[in-house]
Formats: C-alpha cells, structure tokens, sequence
C-alpha cells in the first residue's frame, strides 16, 4: 500500500500542479470559457490511464509460468527506466516547467484554439496517468491487487488535496523540497523494481543468478512477514537474494548517482562563474 500510495501522490500532484498551472494562465488571459476544454482533455487522459492500468493489470494475471515471469520482470524493467527519466526530468526541468506550460496555453489559446489546448491538457495529465498505471502495475506483483488500489486512491485523494490548498490558499507546499524527497524515495524503489526484475529472470534462467543464495535474512526478517512484504513492496528486498540480484541493486545506485553528479556540473559550473 505505501509505494502504491507515494507513486501515485507523487504522480497526482505533478497532474494537480499542470492542471492548475494551466487555469490560472486562462484565468490571467481571461478566456476562463476554456476551462472545460483543459478538464475535457485531463478526463480524457485519467480514462486512459485507467484502461492502461486495467489492460497491463489483467495481462499479468491472466499468464502462467514462464510467460508470467517474462511479463513480471519486462514491466518491472520498463516502470525501473520510466522512473529513472522521471527524476532526471523532473531535476532538470523543474525551474522552468511553469514558465513553459504558461507558455504553451498562450499559444494554444491564440493560435490553434480548443483542440490546441485539449491535447496541451490531455498530453499532460496522461504522461503522467500512463506513467502511474505502469508503476502501479510493476508495485501490484510485489504486492497485492487490493494494496495497490488502496493506497492508488488515497494517495491521489491526497495529491488532489494538496494541489487544490496549493493554488486556493495561502499555505504554499515546498515543492522542491517535496520533490526532493519524494524523488530520493522512487530512486530506492526504482533500485528494487531492478532487482525484483533480476529476480524474475533468474527465476526463468534468462539472467544467470550465479551464486543462488549470497545470505538468508529470513529466519531474522521474512519477506512474508509483514514488515518484511512491505520492505519488498517499496525497496524490493529479497531475504535470500542471489549475486545477480544483488549487482542490479547496487549497480542501479552507483549509475543513477553518477547520472545525477553529471546533470548537476552544468549548474555548479554556473553558478561558479557567476558568484
């Protein structure tokens, strides 16, 4: 329930944040007529979003052993990359995403009218739907299906909350700090999505697990236990992993680390000249 739940308030409130970001610029350029075109196209994307998740969901229950473990371990893989894009995206165009979403309604609004600004809308929200249904179906085989849906809900009731105080109220969220956060978070579940992944390979002999076993923490902590499934849930943890497993693990920290020192060097070295 909890990665389902920090997935999807994560991916809720970036939606949230776009949809407002998107009314309050027509409410600046006062063609507030076109608020039902922008919720037109983010209901147009939540329903495909939904039938995404239905779709992946039902192709992973509906197969039996060694297609199950391809399907598993291919999902995994890929909801691994796209939350790697993600944060590298997110840490590279969070300064300026408003100025550029602003940016996109003028010219839809002026330019290419309703169905500019419906596909401005439903592009948006349904990059990040899309995304979410794919996290939620690689979280569903670590967990179970009644988890993933809880925690799916709550965690969206709460991002709709927090974008709706965010853009009516006073009280204004840290957002970088939040993302920041948030964005250490999905790092260790992407590294367990990766090692869950390896797992099912192993499991089907298509990654050699070399050595089987490396340690056996289950008699300490079982991954049936309950602390332990929600261990293997979030950061993918395997009481007996085998070596290959354990390589993916690590392997994924040290790329993503040295991805993100490299992303940064354009901004210190700016910084530097300009201090």
């Amino acid at each position: 329930m909890l990665p389902s739940y920090l997935l999807s308030l994560r991916e809720g409130l970036e939606a949230a944040l776009i949809v407002g970001i998107v009314l309050g610029a027509l409410r600046q350029m006062r063609r507030t007529d076109l608020a039902l075109t922008v919720w037109s196209g983010v209901f147009s994307a939540v329903a495909l979003s939904v039938l995404v998740g239905v779709i992946l969901t039902a192709l992973g229950v509906g197969l039996a052993s060694p297609a199950e473990q391809i399907f598993e371990g291919t999902t995994m893989f890929l909801a691994a990359g796209v939350l790697t894009w993600m944060i590298f995206w997110m840490n590279r165009q969070s300064h300026t995403i408003k100025s550029e979403l602003e940016a996109g309604v003028r010219t839809a609004a002026l330019k290419t009218g309703k169905r500019g600004l419906f596909l401005l809308a439903f592009l948006a929200v349904a990059r990040e739907g899309v995304e979410l249904a794919l996290f939620l179906a690689a979280s569903a085989f670590a967990s179970t299906a009644t988890q993933t849906v809880s925690g799916a809900v709550l965690g969206l009731f709460t991002s709709v909350l927090l974008g709706w105080s965010f853009f009516a109220s006073t009280v204004k969220l840290d957002l970088r700090r939040f993302f920041q956060v948030t964005g250490i978070l999905l790092i260790m579940f992407a590294a367990g999505l990766v090692a869950l992944g390896v797992h099912e390979f192993n499991e089907i002999g298509w990654i050699p697990a070399i050595v089987e076993h490396i340690w056996n923490l289950n008699p300490i902590l079982s991954e049936d236990s309950t602390f332990g499934a929600i261990l293997k849930a979030l950061f993918g943890y395997n009481g007996d992993p085998a070596l290959t497993e354990m390589i993916a693990y690590v392997a994924y920290f040290v790329a993503i680390g040295l991805g993100l020192r490299a992303a940064r060097q354009p901004e210190i070295a700016s910084a530097q000249s300009q201090a």
